[in-house]
């Protein structure tokens, strides 16, 4: 890279090849992400800023960003942050990189609670506080408690939630499932468990097998693992007429709604954007 001008132009030009050879499915988009990143600056910037030389410091960090990119380190990990339902979050090694097919989720979860004046919420397995938050933003009246086991996903989660300005109603709770919230009832239980099965974790993009916390996948033998234990646990902690919304992989639906039927109603399940069923519901048990 050092016997020519390397100009935003070039260096796109470049980067893009590079990762399209790489067999990266966005090239073009990733590079503009990175060098973004590098110089400081919003992606449309680099429109006005073609014919600029930037400053060899920040080429050198482009190239090592871009060095690790080849060898399979997620772009939103390079820069720190991920998009969600509109919202940006900060993301790190400790939580998994949020999916837009788990806005699927949110918006279910959105569509129970608008009824309800000043609902309570649990989400199972916060890591990046994604869905809390999200859910907290569009319900100004919602409360949450958001658990997870890992104490640096909640530091994570943590600084989200001040991020969007919702701290004040979501409490990050550090340990086991329901552990953390003993005797306590909620009108809503939402979670996207890990759930992908042992056996499926060679076929996993390197990305993802190699850099995101294998904990926030790893579903156990069969990936059901997580729905077992709250499908049995589940219905001790809703509130009369709570409900359950959980994401699922795309050959789960029958699975899941097989594990909630033990000791919940079933509800209806929802597919995602590319027609894949991507969340399951159940609800309270009259009476229960």
């Amino acid at each position: 890279m050092a016997s020519e001008t390397w100009t935003v132009r070039r260096l796109l030009e470049w980067t893009e090849d590079f990762l399209r050879k790489k067999g990266f499915e966005s090239p073009r988009l990733e590079a503009q992400i990175l060098l973004a990143h590098a110089l400081g600056c919003k992606k449309i910037d680099l429109y006005v800023r073609h014919d600029e030389e930037p400053a060899e410091d920040k080429r050198a960090a482009f190239r090592e960003m871009i060095k690790k990119r080849s060898e399979g380190m997620p772009v939103a990990y390079l820069v720190g942050h991920r998009e969600f339902y509109s919202l940006e979050f900060a993301v790190s090694p400790a939580v998994l990189i949020p999916r837009p097919e788990t806005e699927t989720l949110v918006m279910e979860a959105l569509r129970r609670l608008k009824p309800l004046a000043a609902p309570r919420v649990l989400d199972i397995g916060t890591g990046s506080g994604v869905i809390a938050v999200a859910i907290a933003k569009q319900h100004q009246a919602a409360r949450i408690a958001a658990v997870d086991v890992s104490a640096a996903a909640l530091t994570v989660a943590a600084s989200n939630a001040q991020r969007h300005g919702v701290a004040d109603r979501v409490t990050f709770l550090e340990g086991d499932l329901f552990g953390p919230v003993a005797g306590q009832a909620f009108d809503l239980i939402v979670s996207n468990p890990p759930y992908i099965a042992d056996a499926e974790f060679a076929s996993l993009d390197v990305g993802v097998r190699e850099f995101e916390p294998r904990a926030a996948l790893a579903g156990g033998p069969d990936g059901l693992d997580f729905y077992r234990r709250i499908a049995a646990d589940a219905a001790s902690f809703l509130s009369p007429g709570g409900t359950v919304v959980v994401e699922i992989g795309a050959t789960q639906e029958a699975a899941v709604r097989e594990l909630f039927a033990a000791r919940l109603e079933p509800g209806p399940s929802f597919k995602d954007a590319a027609g894949r069923p991507r969340v399951a519901t159940a609800n309270s048990r009259p009476g229960s």
